[in-house]
């Protein structure tokens, strides 16, 4: 895998060609100053109701860290909304940064790129419709430290932007579990070249150590629609190094938008298949 790479026909099937990443072409916002061995990644599209609260909780964490906001060519004032947020939050350094190709593993991919070249050592990734706990980013980076390459969290609903039915907190610990269960079983999945077992890796609850991120080629630089970046990181970290873990104390609330849109089935088609959406939910 070369740096900033697309995917191969193991991860996914290519929808359309995009131009040669190139991360000088990249324009940053120091938005805040400081710096930090530890990174936190948040892709943001169109995410101006929410970016607010998820700045505010990643400035609640009790271990400092960058914050690297990734702007996915949102349409609407998300990147002035974390410009205002920046202006009166001076402590927490922030940086922003615009990716113009769509999709979550291009602007994951980027602002990790950014993170490594700036110099660090550790890098979180989270999403901007979701809430990570306090002491989320503290222990990921705990783990990585442990001697972890790459180490996922547990992820689940958050409360506070309409009420949840009864039975949607199970539901999603369900989901979690068949999903990961289905994953190591999926052929694509299993293979002499893993170093160690397959498991379900979401993209709004992930920390790396970047040299490994490096050597691995990273998350591929993906649409939505075209591969689950998550699972493909997962992969491609497998196929270098056996140290992989889950650490369920680290723990993101995020928005169930998208099982509300899709369904039950949708769903589950979505997470197993990368079929069944209907293409109005796009967190980048």
């Amino acid at each position: 895998m070369i740096a900033g790479s697309r995917f191969s026909p193991v991860d996914g099937t290519a929808l359309l060609p995009i131009p040669p990443f190139v991360l000088a072409e990249r324009h940053v916002e120091i938005l805040t100053p400081g710096g930090s061995a530890l990174w936190i990644v948040v892709a943001a599209f169109n995410e101006v109701e929410r970016v607010g609260e998820t700045l505010d909780a990643l400035a609640r964490q009790i271990r400092t860290a960058v914050v690297c906001l990734v702007d996915n060519a949102s349409t609407d004032a998300t990147a002035e909304t974390v410009r205002a947020w920046a202006a009166d939050h001076p402590d927490q350094p922030l940086r922003l940064v615009h990716e113009p190709e769509k999709g979550t593993g291009a602007a994951a991919d980027t602002g990790i790129r950014v993170a490594m070249a700036a110099g660090a050592r550790l890098v979180c990734r989270t999403d901007a419709d979701c809430l990570p706990a306090p002491d989320w980013s503290a222990h990921l980076a705990d783990a990585l430290e442990g001697g972890l390459d790459l180490v996922v969290g547990r992820t689940v609903p958050r409360a506070d932007l309409e009420p949840l039915r009864w039975w949607e907190p199970g539901l999603i610990g369900a989901l979690m579990t068949i999903s990961d269960l289905v994953g190591r079983l999926r052929p694509s999945n299993r293979g002499p070249e893993y170093r160690t077992r397959f498991r379900l890796c979401a993209g709004d609850n992930v920390g790396v150590r970047s040299e490994m991120y490096g050597a691995s080629g990273g998350f591929p630089r993906s649409r939505i629609e075209e591969v689950h970046e998550d699972r493909a990181l997962m992969n491609r970290m497998r196929r270098i190094t056996p140290r992989i873990g889950t650490v369920r104390r680290a723990v993101v609330a995020t928005s169930i938008r998208r099982l509300r849109a899709y369904g039950l089935v949708g769903i589950l088609r979505w997470y197993l298949h990368h079929g069944g959406g209907n293409g109005t939910i796009d967190v980048r």
